[in-house]
């Protein structure tokens, strides 16, 4: 019987790991991704740790040993949620174009990902019910905010420089304002569409409401 020698037996054992490595993370992937949709519709406290194990398909004690408690694996869904968008942020590029240019992209973006990640919004009225108390313990998501608020004071003081931009507008106010509007629209679509008595969830209303945020913010920017 042929005996591996030890340069032989780390090779052959090489893929072994390297396929562990991979599934160890699709499962943590998986865990990830059913407790965002978990959380989003029962919130932190109704959430159940069974039942995001059972979407994901892994046993229940893989939460616990990934993410060491419930607490811990909704951190880690809010920093999951927050990198996404932050990501695409980034991609906007918006120091590639005109200011007015990148602002318009900006906010557009803003409205477009809220109308298509109704997850996000549930987590964060979910989040700010807790008081931001998982939010205020990630060192990670804190860091998350400043390359973007970055890329925004640029785009502003470029704007002004152009005078296109008054050159009082604080970057931080901006952003909140600008997911304010937007977020608000999302987060009260039913009422509104109740008191007001038309369906604000139509294509049409979505269409005319993002008209209507773009041309508020570029407003509210002009000198």
């Amino acid at each position: 019987m042929a005996t591996l020698t030890p340069t032989r037996a780390a090779a052959a054992s090489a893929p072994k790991k390297a396929t562990a490595r991979r599934d160890a993370a699709a499962t943590r992937e998986a865990l990830v991704q059913a407790a965002v949709d978990e959380f989003s519709r029962s919130g932190f406290a109704g959430a159940r740790v069974d039942e995001i194990a059972r979407v994901a398909g892994v046993n229940k004690q893989l939460v616990y040993h990934y993410f060491e408690s419930k607490q811990g694996l909704y951190l880690v869904a809010l920093e999951s949620v927050y990198a996404q968008i932050r990501e695409k942020e980034q991609a906007l590029s918006l120091g590639a174009l005109e200011p007015v240019d990148a602002m318009t992209q900006l906010i557009g973006f803003s409205f477009d990902y809220l109308a298509e990640h109704p997850e996000f919004i549930a987590l964060l009225a979910d989040e700010n019910r807790n008081q931001g108390q998982h939010i205020l313990a990630s060192e990670r998501l804190k860091r998350m905010h400043s390359p973007f608020i970055e890329m925004l004071e640029r785009t502003l003081e470029r704007g002004a420089a152009q005078g296109v931009f008054r050159r009082d507008m604080d970057a931080v106010h901006l952003y909140i304002s600008i997911a304010g509007i937007s977020y608000f629209f999302f987060s009260n679509n039913h009422t509104l569409s109740a008191i007001f008595g038309k369906s604000l969830g139509s294509k049409g209303a979505l269409v005319q409401r993002r008209r209507h945020v773009i041309e508020f913010a570029l407003n509210a920017l002009r000198p």
